[in-house]
């Protein structure tokens, strides 16, 4: 993992983000954090250009509205013909009829690197519907050791429908491509009482696959374990009297300060 993390500082790669305007200001503090550059543009006369500089294009559809669809294919197509990384977010899929019909025609239209989002609403994507509580994932839907075997082919089948890597994240996290898949138990389960960390990780995933072309498999990985140690040694440093806010203010912090050896050190993963 250490490999991945001191690529990301080394080459500071520059990540468009086309996110939820809810999170975007920690979107972009994120990926500062982690020693990448972030840029925000969303209007479709805009996006395409702003793509063509950037190494890198994280699309999250958590705030979606008409006026910002177009700007997500124009830049999608931008960077796929242009050989850039692309991510898809697809927050809420499943919620909505406009959410779910975004994501899959986005899929349709757009080759994607890597498709992150929790269980359900990457269940969502597999079966062309669903219906995801809001944001976060249904709680029959949770990964568990008891229903990890049939996640992790579940997870791997979609990658090779989708052929993409599929990083579904939750209490157990599970980043895989059709042959192998990293079982990721990082992070706390406090996280979820912070808007957008998994807006968050879209980012600095985005960053991580830039900066690592060769294995983005690996590199998809490394973010969500980087992302999870951020967050149990932010946890390690709460005070009392601390709550939400600060402890969204240490996760950065932890990303400021992580280095290659402390990421060895917290993660925990296993490769099936």
């Amino acid at each position: 993992m250490r490999q991945y993390l001191e690529n990301v500082r080394e080459k500071s790669p520059l990540v468009h983000n086309i996110t939820n305007y809810v999170t975007v200001n920690d979107v972009a503090n994120v990926i500062l954090a982690i020693g990448a550059s972030p840029i925000m543009s969303d209007d479709e006369e805009d996006a395409p250009d702003i793509t063509a500089i950037c190494g890198g294009l994280n699309i999250n559809i958590g705030t979606l509205n008409k006026r910002t669809i177009p700007g997500m294919f124009l830049a999608g197509k931008r960077a796929n013909a242009l050989g850039h990384v692309v991510l898809l977010d697809p927050v809420g899929a499943g919620a909505s009829k406009l959410r779910t019909e975004t994501a899959n025609n986005l899929l349709r239209e757009v080759k994607f690197d890597v498709v992150r989002g929790n269980i359900s609403e990457v269940k969502t994507l597999y079966y062309g519907s669903g219906s995801t509580k809001g944001v976060d994932a249904d709680v029959a839907d949770k990964v568990t050791d008891e229903n990890l075997d049939s996640a992790l082919s579940f997870v791997k089948d979609l990658a090779n429908r989708l052929n993409t890597i599929v990083a579904v994240t939750g209490a157990i996290d599970l980043v895989a491509d059709k042959d192998k898949c990293y079982v990721i138990r990082n992070g706390r389960a406090e996280m979820g009482s912070i808007t957008g960390t998994g807006c968050q990780l879209s980012g600095l995933m985005t960053a991580f696959l830039v900066a690592n072309p060769e294995d983005k498999l690996g590199a998809a990985a490394a973010a969500v374990c980087t992302m999870g140690a951020a967050g149990e040694i932010a946890w390690e440093r709460m005070q009392p009297g601390d709550g939400n806010s600060t402890y969204r203010n240490r996760i950065i912090d932890a990303i400021y300060n992580m280095d290659g050896e402390t990421l060895e050190k917290y993660a925990k993963y296993e490769v099936r």
